[in-house]
């Protein structure tokens, strides 16, 4: 290429050509004063889109121009040393021949250099400029991305830690320091083995974290996931991660999560299901947790195991006198009176209401019957407010293990038989159980025969007595009442076969027959335009079968009977001991249709706390607050508030037991709604009182009930 001055080239400035093409990039030679280009390589052309020689003569400052150009030229053309510059700056990009517009813009590295003094370069420089557009949006990218990771690492609620293979520290966010309570003075000098040993000197056990590191050096690519306990009660989760460059183990990234609060939770929690929410003792479930345990321990221990189990005399009265919160804070003390005659080791829990349990390790008859006099005097002792002193008494029932049975439910079972017994003989007493002589244990296996041969061979019948609108005398019900006469033992009451068919598991198998029967004969009064609701009394083993619904569902498919003529009465012990398992079951009876009544209510521990969460349609009121109407105050006051319940409930009551007029007289008043008894009729074999539904038109029907138990 021929260099031009003006419109002439110059020998010395060709000489300048090989040089510039030899550079990578745009280059020119200009003239250090005024800036005139006197030589351009190729490159310095296609970067400003014209052709090489119409760039000869223009200025510098046509090619590329920025402030520091402009100061640049303006002060090597003063006259004096021609200065150099270097810098990375947007250069506004000329193109000589279109009318000197500046095309476009570029971030770009440019130098200008003097070609030396005197000689071949004279007073020219040499003008360079790479191109870092490119380079510049990578940088800005990677920045924007470092940024965002940055804000991310920051956010998170993880305390975030980047080590050497050997655990030295490279780096860590805000939160990792915030966990591990970093002193200011160790966050500014940022020295990495400084930050180990806080760490280590934080924890309960300092070698955890060496022995973690340790692991780790010896397996770089593992991933863990371990707890750490801090010295401050504080426990962290801290997971590891193997960081991976080119291929290969660098370091590990560490995640520390504070676990502290979740498991605080957890733990309480788990107290909570484990405790009775009133006294803070273990619940029925953590007590049949450490009966379990401690029957199961019974092959090495030196000695057995005894259960008290210890039920409050007449507390439903503290409820009812001076009101619930009296009642908590008696319960409340009562659980600490008991506590005071445990030994080290004991085991109290509150099973029920007023009811709760006592096992002694290592403990004999003896020792038992001195623990429950301990417990006796402690709970008589005088209690109250200033405003109602009061005692309580308690009976107590003592089983032990092995001598006993080695059985949790049987134990449980011994001790509830004796404590009922020490009721029945008085209150505030004490009771052993006594196993079966051998006679009994002959009696009963020949009553349990016999039971299963009546039911294979039909022998039980169902009698019906009827139910009765107070305000109208209409029939509107029935109690269905199961008999049995045996060809050897003649006709056994069901207080005598009920409690050997209970404890067999046969009633099981009665209860279904009665299902189905009572089913059959509702559904055939049904059929001759008689509206006589059938209900059936069932027990807690048979409720709590796992097909129990079905088998309902079943019965009311098999019979074509209409589902509001059949109604399951239900005792207190099944909803309240196990409210939590009997609710989901009473929703699906009542989504079936049929109704559910609470039998002898009052009789129990009931509360509206409970009742108003079940579907119960009725209260049954017990003959033995029907007895002493309406002479006896106690139980015209016991009826009163039962009736007032039953209607802050909306259900509707029936009164039992009515032999009278003068107790039919007390109810209607009252505001009960049906009543049964001698008064109007005993229980009726289906005939007859077929034969007295024709005598009169029914009103509105009420389900009425088969019992297990004599009328």
């Amino acid at each position: 290429m021929e260099l031009r001055t003006g419109h002439a080239a110059t020998g010395a400035h060709a000489a300048l050509q090989p040089m510039l093409e030899a550079l990578p990039g745009p280059a020119w030679v200009a003239e250090a004063a005024g800036g005139r280009v006197v030589a351009v390589n190729a490159a310095t052309a296609a970067l400003v889109g014209c052709l090489p020689q119409m760039l000869l003569g223009r200025t510098s400052l046509e090619l590329a121009a920025s402030p520091e150009d402009m100061a640049y030229w303006e002060e090597a053309s003063a006259g004096g040393p021609v200065p150099s510059l270097h810098s990375d700056s947007v250069l506004a990009i000329g193109a000589p021949g279109r009318a000197g517009d500046l095309a476009r813009t570029m971030h770009a590295e440019r130098s200008i250099r003097p070609l030396g003094p005197g000689g071949i370069g004279g007073g020219l420089v040499l003008v360079t400029v790479t191109d870092r557009t490119e380079a510049r949006r990578l940088d800005d990218e990677r920045e924007a991305r470092l940024s965002d990771l940055q804000a991310t690492l920051e956010s998170t609620a993880d305390g975030l830690l980047v080590t050497d293979l050997d655990g030295r520290v490279s780096a860590f966010n805000r939160r990792f320091a915030e966990m591990w309570a970093l002193p200011a003075d160790l966050l500014q000098q940022g020295d990495g083995a400084a930050v180990q040993v806080w760490l280590r000197r934080s924890l309960v056990d300092s070698e955890d974290y060496p022995r973690l590191l340790a692991g780790l050096r010896d397996q770089p690519l593992r991933e863990t996931t371990e707890r750490l306990a801090l010295a401050d009660g504080r426990v962290f989760e801290a997971a590891t991660r193997p960081l991976i460059r080119d291929g290969r183990p660098r370091g590990r990234v560490w995640a520390f999560r504070d676990l502290s609060e979740r498991l605080a939770a957890a733990e309480r929690i788990a107290q909570l299901e484990r405790s009775d929410a009133l006294t803070g003792l273990p619940n029925r479930h953590h007590f049949a947790e450490h009966l379990g345990a401690a029957l199961a321990d019974l092959p090495q221990a030196s000695e057995g195991v005894a259960l008290l189990l210890i039920d409050l005399d007449r507390f439903r009265q503290i409820n009812e006198t001076l009101g619930h919160e009296a009642g908590d804070e008696a319960l409340r003390s009562v659980s600490r009176r008991l506590a005071s005659c445990c030994r080290a080791g004991d085991v109290l829990a509150r099973i029920a209401g007023d009811q709760f349990a006592l096992l002694l390790r290592s403990a004999d008859m003896h020792a038992a019957e001195i623990v429950a006099r301990r417990v006796l005097h402690a709970v008589a002792q005088p209690a109250g407010s200033d405003d109602a002193h009061f005692t309580l008494t308690c009976s107590v029932g003592i089983a032990l293990a092995p001598a006993h049975t080695r059985d949790a439910d049987d134990l449980m079972r011994h001790a509830e038989a004796a404590m009922r017994h020490a009721k029945q003989g008085g209150r505030a007493g004490v009771r052993m159980h006594q196993a079966r002589s051998e006679g009994d244990r002959r009696a009963h296996m020949r009553l349990e025969q016999a039971m299963r041969q009546a039911l294979a061979a039909g022998r039980f019948r169902l009698l019906y007595q009827p139910q009765v609108d107070l305000d109208s005398g209409a029939i509107v019900g029935a109690e269905a009442l199961l008999r049995w006469r045996d060809p050897e033992f003649g006709d056994v009451p069901p207080s005598r076969f009920v409690p050997v068919a209970e404890d067999t598991g046969l009633i099981v198998p009665i209860g279904d027959w009665l299902l189905s029967q009572a089913a059959g004969q509702a559904a055939m009064w049904h059929r001759r335009g008689h509206e006589v609701p059938v209900a059936i009394n069932i027990s807690t083993l048979q409720f709590h079968q796992p097909h129990f619904v079905d088998r309902v569902a079943h019965v009311l498919a098999a019979h074509g009977l209409p589902p509001r003529l059949l109604e399951l009465e239900l005792t207190e012990s099944i909803l309240l001991h196990g409210a939590d398992e009997a609710l989901p079951r009473l929703h699906a009876l009542a989504r079936l249709g049929v109704g559910l009544a609470l039998d002898d209510f009052g009789t129990g521990y009931s509360s509206l706390a409970y009742l108003k969460r079940f579907p119960i349609g009725k209260l049954k009121i017990d003959r033995a607050f029907v007895r002493g109407l309406p002479g006896d105050e106690s139980d015209a006051g016991i009826v009163c508030a039962i009736l007032q319940m039953a209607r802050a409930l909306k259900v509707r009551a029936v009164a039992e037991g009515v032999e009278q007029e003068a107790q039919r007289e007390f109810l209607r008043a009252a505001g009960c709604d049906t009543f049964q008894g001698w008064l109007h009729a005993p229980a009726l074999d289906p005939l007859t009182f077929e034969q007295r539904l024709s005598q009169g038109t029914p009103a509105q029907p009420v389900p009425a009930r088969i019992r297990l138990v004599s009328g």
